[in-house]
């Protein structure tokens, strides 16, 4: 654990320690007894005294951040750390005209700042602030929780909504927030099965709605709307979002961060973990690595630098015999049933594949059978369907082509039903009674009403498809629905 030692805080000084506050480890501060600075926001532990004097300080720091902002107090105050801390690194602000020679602070001093001009550049490695600025009032709402927090995930969750609970619950726990990782639905893809079960994950099943009520605070992850695509009530008052899917109607929470320039919502969060100092456990590495390879491919669909650095950072700490053991795991028969009625009752146009499976007991066997079917040949976009629950579910796939899948699903179906996604990787959801008296009818006759009605929407946007946002669209203004049904769209 990194021990922080501030000493003097100027107008400057103050942000900085508020964000330094975020990074972990202890903290302690010495202020002058005149400052007009009552405290500092996230530093606990503050003196008020002579910064130069060493009576003020800690037993021991492994950092020294010498903040304010005239330039001899800083001087004698750097000074006395190195004398009483030797072994320390003291980052020193210039502050004001220095009385004595400018190259007195550096001969004390491992690094000097320019307050002016490089001050936030240097002691926060950023040229906005915005980065810092998000993981500081993602504590201070977290701190403000006053009780456990349900970080809840989407319905049927997959990878990367998984990765994100366990990474902000972890976070939230830093601060002394209990957090539960919680989700409505079933895990039901093998893969997302095999990730739970080979890292023993405490995730909460939540069966009663009612249930959510013993939280004090509510956060989202890897999707951005209460009672979309969850099952909470769309008038849940939501403290946190992260998320990496553009919504399309307006979010409202406490604290928002919702970035569509990255892969996935694992990215966000093992950002903000690196930013805060905090070094994922084996659990928390493994479950980020797998949730930003499974959400860009591997790295091959809409991946950005940002999702390249997560992985570095979080590689370290990855258990890579578990992640071979989830990408190799037994295939349930529902899912090899699926895949042959997809094949068996397929219908081809050109380039495009449909498939009516009927009736499904497993939703994310229509996921696998779409990816499956697209390496057939000459085929680049696959759509498969079927139903259960009173619900019709879609999955959609598609590899070089210039439609935008997620669009097309929208413009078929949206007015029947939920729909949207990514370019290549797109779902919906209908209810059942949207097609008539569905109550009646044989499973047989249903499947071809559903069908005719799925098919013939599709056919007909795709004689003037949307194009792909790779092909002359804002892929940051696209909205969506909700982030997709199946667990492997996410």
């Amino acid at each position: 654990m990194v021990r922080r030692l501030v000493l003097g805080c100027g107008r400057a000084g103050e942000t900085v320690a508020g964000v330094v506050s975020t990074w972990g480890g202890d903290l302690h501060a010495v202020i002058p007894s005149e400052s007009r600075i009552e405290s500092i926001e996230g530093v606990a532990d503050v003196t008020r005294g002579d910064p130069a004097d060493p009576d003020t300080y800690p037993d021991d720091v492994d950092v020294v951040l010498v903040l304010g902002d005239d330039a001899a107090e800083n001087l004698a105050a750097a000074r006395q750390a190195r004398e009483t801390f030797p072994d320390a690194l003291i980052v020193a602000c210039s502050g004001g005209p220095a009385s004595e020679s400018p190259s007195a602070l550096g001969d004390v001093a491992d690094r000097v700042v320019d307050t002016e001009r490089l001050l936030t550049e240097h002691l926060l490695d950023l040229s906005t602030g915005e980065s810092a600025s998000r993981v500081y009032r993602l504590l201070h709402v977290l701190r403000d929780i006053d009780g456990r927090l349900a970080v809840v995930m989407h319905d049927n969750p997959d990878p990367d909504a998984i990765a994100s609970a366990l990474a902000l619950a972890h976070i939230a726990q830093t601060v002394g927030v209990e957090a539960d990782a919680c989700y409505f639905g079933d895990i039901s893809h093998q893969e997302n099965r095999a990730l739970v079960n080979l890292l023993e994950l405490d995730l909460r099943n939540i069966e009663d709605p009612e249930a959510i009520d013993e939280y004090a605070g509510i956060a989202l992850v890897d999707h951005s709307r209460p009672g979309v695509n969850d099952g909470l009530d769309p008038d849940t008052e939501v403290d946190v979002v992260i998320d990496h899917h553009p919504p399309r109607a307006p979010v409202e929470a406490r604290y928002v961060d919702l970035r569509s320039d990255v892969g996935a919502t694992s990215t966000l969060l093992a950002s903000h973990l690196e930013r805060l100092g905090l070094t994922p456990d084996r659990t928390v590495a493994t479950a980020l690595l797998y949730g930003i390879r499974v959400d860009t491919r591997d790295f091959t669909r809409e991946v950005s630098e940002s999702d390249f650095e997560a992985a570095a950072f979080v590689l370290p700490h990855v258990d890579e015999s578990v992640l071979d053991r989830v990408e190799e795991p037994s295939m349930g028969p529902e899912v090899f049933e699926t895949l042959a009625a997809a094949i068996r009752n397929r219908e081809v146009r050109g380039d495009v594949l449909t498939s009516g499976v009927g009736r499904i007991t497993d939703r994310d066997a229509l996921a696998q059978a779409a990816d499956r079917l697209l390496d057939m040949e000459g085929v680049s976009i696959t759509v498969v369907h079927g139903f259960m629950d009173e619900t019709i579910y879609v999955s959609g796939r598609a590899r070089g082509t210039d439609i935008d899948l997620g669009e097309a699903l929208r413009d078929a179906l949206g007015t029947i039903g939920s729909a949207g996604g990514h370019a290549d990787m797109a779902g919906a959801q209908i209810p059942l009674g949207i097609l008539g008296a569905v109550e009646e009818a044989s499973t047989e006759s249903l499947a071809n009403v559903v069908d005719d009605v799925i098919a013939g929407r599709l056919f007909e946007v795709l004689e003037d498809p949307p194009s792909s946002p790779n092909k002359g669209t804002d892929a940051d203004t696209i909205a969506f629905e909700f982030p997709l049904a199946e667990p492997e769209s996410e």
